[in-house]
C-alpha cells in the first residue's frame, strides 16, 4: 500500500472565512476614539457583520467577478437595437451589499441608513468602505462616484435638477437606484483637462453634447457628470462647463451616446469601464457655466479621498493575509514570523498601512468639520487629500507586492487574494490623477490655498513638531521637480503626528516606527537600534 500524503491544509494556512474586522486589532480601538461612544456602539454590529462578509462571501464573489468580466451587448435576441452591459451575478450581489444593504453611497446624504436618525458622518462611511474594499475594489469606484456626484449636484445643481435626480442617487432600492459616474478623460486631454474637446450646443432648456470620452468607469451609470466646452467659450479650463448626462433622455429613450467598447483592464475587472461617443446626447447644465472645472474639482477631490481610503484598505487586507500566513506557515522547523528577516518585512508593510489608515481617519474628521463651515478644516482637507492620494496609493503597490512574496508561490496564483490585490492597487496611482499630477496639486494647495499653516497648527504639540516644521518649509519652498519628495516628507511627518495624537500606546509606537524609518536620516552601514518586534504580537 502507498503511504498517504499529508493533507495540504496542514501545510498551507488558508485565511478564507476570517472576519477582517476582528482580525485587525487596531481598528476597533481607533473607531471608538474617532466615532465617539454612541455612534461606535451603533455601528459596531454592522462593522462586525461586514468584516465577516468581507473575509468570506464577498471575497468569493469578488474572485468570481474578477474572472467573469462584463460584456457589452448591442442588440436583443429578437433584433431590437438596445445597448446594455451584462454583468455577472457575483458582481450584482457585490453591488447589492454595498449600495442596498449598507447604503455606502447614500449614508452621507440622508437620514435612516443603517438605522441612524441623521446622515452619517464621513468617518462612518469611510470606516465601513475600508472594510468592504478589503474584499472588493471595483464596486468602490461606482460607490465613490455616486456619492461624490450626489454631493456635487446638491451643491451646484438647479433645485429642479436636484429634485429629479438626487432621490435615485441616494436610494437603497436596487430597482430605483441611479448609479453615478464621471466622464472626463479624452484621448487628447488626460491630465491636461483644459484640452477637453467635447462640444456643448444649447438647445432650449437643455444642451447637446458631441465628442469622445476615452476612459469612463461605470460606463452604464444612470447619470454622469461631464465636462464640455460650449461653442464660443474660451480655451483652457476657464471655458469648460459642467453637465449632467442621463443614460435615458427626457422621453425615456436611450440618450444619444454609445458605449463604443469596454476596456480590457489589469484590475477592477468586474466593473465596466468603457469608451463613450457622444452623438448629440441630451444634458443639463450644472451650476455656473464659467466654473465647470472648479465644480468638477469638488467631485474629483472627494474621489481622491476615497481613493486614499481604498489604498489603505488594500494595504490592510494584504497585511492581514501576510500576518495570518507568517504566524502559521512552518519552514525549517519554525513559523515564518519567528524569522528576523520576515519580521522586518512585515513591519515594512505595517508602517505604510497604519500611516494611511490614520491619515484617512483624521482627514474624514476634518471633512465633517469643513462641511459644518470650519474654514481651517477645509484648508486642511484641501492639502491632506492629495497627500493621502499620492503617498498611500504608491505605498499600496509595494505593500501588496510584498504580501504576495510572503506567501511565496501560492501568492502568485490567482486562486489566492494576493494577485487581485496587487492588480487593483496599481489603479490608485492613475485614477483621478497620476502621482506627478497629485503631488503638484499638494504644492498648489500650499501656494494658492494657503493650506499649510492650518495643518501644522492642528498637528502641533507632539514630539514630531520639528519634523513637521522642516517638512512644511521644504514643501513651501519646493519647486515642481521636488514635488514628490516634498509631498512624501509632509505626508509622513503628518502621519507620525496623527498617530501620536491618537494617544493609544500602540499607535505611539507606530509613530516612532514612522520617525525611525521615514523621517530621520539613517546610515546604510549601521544596524537599526530598535527592531519594533512588539508591534507584531497578536
Amino acid at each position: 500500500m502507498r503511504a498517504e500524503t499529508p493533507p495540504a491544509a496542514a501545510a498551507l494556512p488558508d485565511g478564507r472565512g476570517l472576519n477582517l474586522f476582528d482580525a485587525d486589532p487596531d481598528f476597533d480601538p481607533l473607531l471608538k476614539l474617532y466615532l465617539g461612544e454612541k455612534l461606535h456602539a451603533h455601528l459596531h454590529p454592522h462593522l462586525q457583520r461586514l468584516g465577516a462578509m468581507a473575509g468570506a462571501e464577498l471575497d468569493v464573489l469578488a474572485a468570481t467577478a474578477d474572472v467573469n468580466p462584463p460584456q457589452l451587448r448591442s442588440r436583443t435576441r429578437s433584433g431590437e437595437d438596445r445597448e446594455w452591459i451584462e454583468k455577472h451575478p457575483a458582481y450584482r450581489r457585490l453591488e447589492e451589499v454595498a449600495f442596498s444593504e449598507y447604503g455606502l453611497a447614500a449614508m452621507s446624504h440622508r437620514p435612516g441608513v443603517l438605522g441612524w436618525p441623521q446622515p452619517l458622518p464621513p468617518l462612518a462611511k469611510y470606516a465601513l468602505s475600508y472594510l468592504y474594499v478589503q474584499a472588493e475594489f471595483g464596486v468602490c469606484c461606482p460607490l465613490s462616484m455616486t456619492d461624490a456626484l450626489a454631493r456635487t449636484l446638491s451643491r451646484y445643481g438647479d433645485p429642479a435638477l436636484v429634485g429629479r435626480y438626487l432621490p435615485g442617487l441616494t436610494s437603497q432600492d436596487m430597482d430605483t437606484l441611479t448609479q453615478g459616474a464621471m466622464f472626463m478623460t479624452e484621448q487628447g486631454a488626460g491630465s491636461d483637462v483644459g484640452a477637453t474637446a467635447t462640444r456643448a450646443v444649447r438647445e432650449g432648456e437643455s444642451w447637446r453634447l458631441y465628442g469622445d470620452k476615452w476612459f469612463c468607469s461605470n460606463a452604464d451609470a444612470g447619470v454622469a457628470l461631464v465636462l464640455a466646452r460650449p461653442d464660443g467659450a474660451p480655451a483652457g479650463t476657464r471655458g469648460l462647463s459642467l453637465f449632467l448626462l442621463p443614460r435615458l433622455a427626457a422621453d425615456g429613450s436611450q440618450n444619444r451616446y454609445r458605449i463604443v467598447r469596454l476596456k480590457d483592464k489589469l484590475g477592477t475587472r468586474g466593473m465596466a469601464s468603457g469608451e463613450i461617443r457622444l452623438e448629440g446626447a441630451q444634458a443639463y447644465l450644472v451650476g455656473d457655466p464659467q466654473r465647470g472645472f472648479v465644480q468638477m474639482a469638488d467631485m474629483i477631490n472627494l474621489s481622491r479621498l476615497s481613493n486614499g481610503m481604498r489604498a489603505a484598505g488594500l494595504m490592510r487586507r494584504a497585511l492581514t493575509e501576510a500576518l495570518f500566513w507568517a504566524r502559521r506557515r512552518v519552514a525549517f522547523g519554525r513559523t515564518l514570523i519567528d524569522m528576523p528577516l520576515m519580521r522586518r518585512q512585515l513591519l515594512k508593510m505595517m508602517l505604510p498601512a497604519e500611516a494611511a489608515r490614520s491619515v484617512m481617519l483624521y482627514t474624514a474628521t476634518q471633512l465633517a468639520a469643513a462641511d459644518a463651515g470650519d474654514e481651517a478644516a477645509r484648508r486642511r482637507v484641501r492639502l491632506l487629500t492629495p497627500l493621502l492620494k499620492f503617498r498611500a496609493c504608491r505605498d499600496a503597490r509595494r505593500v501588496t507586492g510584498d504580501a504576495m512574496e510572503v506567501r511565496g508561490g501560492c501568492g502568485y496564483i490567482e486562486e489566492w487574494s494576493d494577485a487581485r490585490l496587487l492588480r487593483d492597487a496599481h489603479l490608485g496611482s492613475i485614477w483621478e490623477g497620476t502621482s506627478n499630477i497629485v503631488a503638484l496639486d499638494a504644492l498648489r494647495a500650499i501656494r494658492r490655498d494657503e493650506a499649510l499653516a492650518p495643518l501644522l497648527e492642528a498637528l502641533s504639540g507632539t514630539p514630531y513638531d520639528a519634523f513637521l516644521a522642516k517638512a512644511g518649509t521644504f514643501a513651501k519652498e519646493a519647486d515642481d521637480a521636488n514635488a514628490r519628495q516634498a509631498a512624501t516628507a509632509l505626508y509622513y511627518a503628518s502621519a507620525a503626528a496623527i498617530l501620536w495624537r491618537e494617544g493609544l500606546p500602540r499607535r505611539q509606537r507606530l509613530a516612532e516606527l514612522v520617525r525611525v524609518h521615514r523621517l530621520e536620516p539613517r546610515d546604510p552601514f549601521e544596524a537599526a537600534a530598535d527592531t519594533f518586534d512588539d508591534l507584531l504580537q497578536e
